[in-house]
């Protein structure tokens, strides 16, 4: 039997996770933390887009399993990213650092947030409840 490293995720059955993860983050530094914790769970597929139009354009290239979607980019809202990946019944979380109301449309409101900073953890709970998300 393996010991659970400490400082690692709780254990966990890389099967159970998406296999391909679109990250729509516009903070660099967030973003590079993200795919790298998300490539440590075992997800094949990391994918980042740091504006409306790329997450668009990569959705469209190949459909992820799973997004991790800011709601507040650079100079937009993502809620275009949002309705295209209801459109597809793509399951995401809204991920935000503002707390109290995100400003969330009623339209999207059914939908989770993951509030920033969020631990390596929570992350993983994210990603394992992924099937529920859309």
């Amino acid at each position: 039997m393996q010991p659970i490293d400490p400082n690692g995720p709780a254990a966990h059955n890389p099967a159970d996770l998406p296999s391909d993860v679109l990250v729509v983050e516009d903070d660099t530094l967030i973003a590079m933390d993200a795919t790298e914790t998300i490539g440590s769970f075992g997800v094949g597929s990391v994918r980042t887009a740091r504006d409306v139009a790329t997450a668009l354009q990569l959705i469209a290239e190949r459909a992820p399993d799973f997004v991790l979607l800011d709601v507040g980019l650079i100079r937009e809202k993502s809620f275009a990213v949002a309705e295209q990946l209801e459109r597809q019944k793509i399951p995401f979380v809204f991920v935000t650092g503002y707390s109290g109301s995100v400003g969330v449309p009623a339209a999207f409101a059914h939908y989770p947030v993951l509030r920033k900073p969020y631990l390596r953890d929570e992350l993983l709970e994210t990603l394992r409840k992924w099937r529920d998300q859309g």
